[in-house]
């Protein structure tokens, strides 16, 4: 029997979760971003990003694209709580759920979307929630797999609803640029564009075996699969992962071994705290 995935994407999550803080900045050019030299935008809203700036980027570069640029320092706990009720709204629907991140998730479908007499029901009424509930547009992609279900959604944003089968691969994702295929690192495009690898149709066709070998090693044949449509990955939910994880970025470098220890033990606490709260337990650490 063949699966129904959705990938649910919140659209621009941080620059959309500071508007529902401060209604006044609905509409407006907004980086949410720490402002010393060393700061990067998190996330730009949609006005922002008209100027060219996108998330990664460092905020100096950003404020020259755009002048009017309204940099909003980050308010952390509230994504997290928002990104919960997310989560909450989608679970409604079923419980096989990988959150890749805290403003995205797969989703297998399959039983749920059995229920509405007309499919893509379940689409517009999972956007209509997540908009009404939390105030919060999101895109949703829909395919027989997680790749197609993660390239669907890319398709249209914000609020789009988009269905990729895989008939639909050569007309709907071969014409695009390769760096536009998920898995496809800003690295790596400029390796597949000089062996004449521009467009994902020109992957899916090139013929040289020994040079995608070169670039992707191990992972050729899964990339050569995903660039047909094809993959064979499972949705891998939160109790079956394997390992924990939690991260800071710092604003400045820091070389005093208090400080480093502080944060460590900073870390080590909220981690423990997920792990306990989770029922699990592990026996490697690595930093």
């Amino acid at each position: 029997m063949s699966r129904i995935y959705f990938h649910i994407d919140l659209n621009a999550f941080f620059a959309n979760a500071e508007i529902l803080i401060n209604p006044e900045l609905k509409g407006k050019p907004i980086a949410v971003s720490g402002i010393s030299r060393r700061s990067v935008v998190s996330t730009a809203s949609y006005e922002a990003r008209k100027f060219g700036v996108h998330s990664a980027m460092p905020i100096a570069e950003a404020q020259k694209l755009c002048s009017d640029l309204i940099v909003v320092p980050g308010h952390y706990s509230w994504y997290t709580e928002l990104s919960n009720d997310f989560i909450k709204i989608i679970r409604s629907y079923t419980d096989n759920i990988e959150q890749a991140s805290i403003d995205e998730c797969y989703a297998d479908m399959t039983e749920a979307i059995a229920k509405f007499s007309k499919p893509l029901d379940l689409a517009f009424q999972l956007q209509k929630r997540v908009l009404t509930e939390l105030g919060l547009p999101c895109s949703i992609g829909i395919g027989p797999n997680m790749f197609l279900a993660k390239m669907a959604s890319d398709m249209k944003k914000p609020m789009g609803i988009t269905v990729l089968r895989i008939r639909d691969v050569p007309a709907k994702m071969w014409p695009l640029p390769i760096g536009e295929m998920r898995g496809i690192g800003n690295k790596t495009v400029p390796l597949l564009e000089a062996i004449g690898i521009h467009t994902i149709g020109d992957f899916a066709r090139y013929e040289v075996d020994n040079q995608l070998r070169q670039i992707f090693g191990k992972n050729t044949d899964e990339m050569k699969a995903r660039v047909n449509g094809y993959d064979n990955r499972q949705i891998i939910k939160e109790w079956d992962a394997k390992s924990m994880g939690i991260s800071q970025t710092l604003i400045d470098d820091i070389t005093d071994y208090d400080e480093i220890r502080g944060i460590f033990r900073s870390l080590c606490r909220t981690l423990s705290k997920r792990m306990r709260n989770d029922l699990k337990a592990g026996h490697v650490i690595s930093i």
